[in-house]
């Protein structure tokens, strides 16, 4: 097949800070939007539940992180693939690669379905302790939620192949509607007919399905580069492996932020915390408040990552390196407002959930050593995607993952057996450390392999 760019790809022709702009900007717009949600839905819980809802959806926030995960897993292992296919004018590849995702994310959906009805009751139980009414509240969110994730998975599917085609700015417009709407449902679940947070989740799952519907109605109209009915002639069980390999990297990391949260619920848990129930109600909260902070680095990250994906296959490397250096700049300086942010106004960002001051000033305590070296963790996530967008999963993985599956949990648990629950939170400036002197070495043994030829040209791979 041929590799000679596509006419019709505004990746390939529009200067790099343009497109970069182009497209990151509706991408944070779509991921803040997201976040204002989770942050509104956590204020409709916290003062119209109550703190056991904010402890239930903190104890469950391992498994949501996991659902997160295997969703990357399809849908960015699919946009690696995608965009250099796209970039390649690949068109019959992309079109088995598109078909593929499906079936993969409808069979991972459906497994996580039937380990759930086998030992979701067992998990909330124990995660809850001894406290029945909060390990019910956890079953039925996890629940729905669950139950909901072959919805989430093809809407992450659907997403990324909209995004990876030059479609950001419409798929902004459409996620702002779509979330308002998941604003009023929230509202009307938890407030009015008082479902707690059986109505938060619920409404989350009917949005998505809104979500999802128009993205499949509308892929006609914008002029996208794959017709909806190229999945009727192409088999759903193709590119799998392809797809697994190359999403990996990102899922495990985020599956590492599960294992790093159940790794500092069970520290505060058997370190003897002074008052459990208000500490975990809290790092419910500072969840919620790092997850939207971390939304628009994963929106620059991921604008690079199609941007760099679709030049690196038509192998215009002067233009991917431009746009990494956009996107790390980027991510750096909104990491800096985030730190800067948190440090010093931690306990009054935590007031706006919860009226319970022990809680509220719990979380500034928590935010502050925290978020001390935090400016670091948007640079190497987008260096992470840039590997994986030209098809390095090894490095990849070991930027993305190293944190969260290392560090974290194991500075968590030293902290927690040499200094009490108290200190656990210092873990987090120590991995974000660490983790930036890995990528700063990583970065330096990837250009001295690659010599003056671009980081690019040494690791195109296949297309496909």
């Amino acid at each position: 097949m041929s590799l000679r760019p596509s006419p019709e790809n505004r990746f390939l022709t529009a200067s790099p800070g343009r497109i970069f702009a182009a497209t990151a900007l509706p991408m944070i717009a779509i991921m803040v939007m997201n976040g204002m949600l989770g942050i509104i839905d956590a204020l409709f819980l916290g003062h119209f539940v109550g703190a056991d809802a904010m402890a239930a959806v903190g104890m469950a926030f391992p498994v949501l992180m996991l659902t997160i995960a295997l969703s990357t897993l399809v849908s960015g292992g699919m946009s690696s693939l995608l965009a250099r296919q796209l970039g390649a004018n690949e068109s019959n590849a992309a079109y088995a690669t598109f078909a593929g995702a499906h079936g993969l994310a409808l069979t991972i959906a459906s497994l996580l379905i039937v380990i759930f009805c086998a030992g979701g009751w067992g998990f909330a139980l124990h995660i809850a302790g001894s406290d029945g009414p909060v390990a019910e509240m956890v079953w039925v969110f996890l629940a729905i939620t669950i139950f909901g994730t072959p919805i989430q998975f093809l809407l992450g599917v659907h997403a990324d192949a909209w995004r990876n085609e030059g479609q950001a700015g419409v798929m902004a417009l459409m996620s702002v509607g779509v979330t308002l709407i998941n604003i009023l449902l929230n509202y009307i679940l938890v407030v009015v007919l008082e479902l707690g947070v059986a109505g938060s989740a619920t409404g989350t799952v009917l949005a998505q399905a809104l979500g999802l519907v128009l993205l499949a109605v509308l892929r006609p109209f914008p002029g996208g580069m794959m017709p909806l009915d190229s999945l009727l002639r192409n088999r759903w069980t193709g590119s799998w492996r392809r797809i697994v390999a190359l999403g990996a990297p990102v899922s495990l990391g985020f599956i590492g932020m599960a294992l790093s949260s159940a790794s500092v619920v069970l520290a505060i848990r058997l370190a003897g915390s002074t008052d459990y129930a208000t500490t975990i109600a809290a790092y419910g909260i500072v969840t919620r408040i790092f997850g939207f902070a971390f939304l628009p680095i994963m929106a620059v990250a991921m604008a690079m990552q199609s941007i760099v994906g679709n030049n690196v296959g038509a192998r215009l490397y002067t233009r991917s390196d431009a746009v990494l250096q956009i996107a790390a700049a980027t991510a750096l300086l909104y990491c800096l407002a985030v730190e800067v942010l948190l440090f010093s106004e931690g306990t009054v960002i935590g007031a706006a959930f919860v009226a319970d001051p022990h809680v509220s000033g719990e979380v500034g305590r928590m935010l502050r050593p925290m978020a001390a070296v935090y400016l670091f963790s948007g640079p190497a996530l987008v260096l992470g995607l840039y590997f994986q967008a030209i098809g390095q999963p090894a490095r990849a993985a070991l930027l993305t993952m190293i944190k969260p599956f290392v560090l974290l949990p194991v500075l968590v648990v030293a902290t927690a057996a040499m200094l009490g629950a108290d200190a656990i939170w210092f873990a987090f400036p120590l991995a974000d450390g660490v983790a930036a002197i890995i990528a700063t070495l990583v970065l330096a043994a990837a250009l001295k392999a690659r010599g003056n030829a671009g980081i690019g040209i040494k690791a195109v791979g296949n297309l496909s």
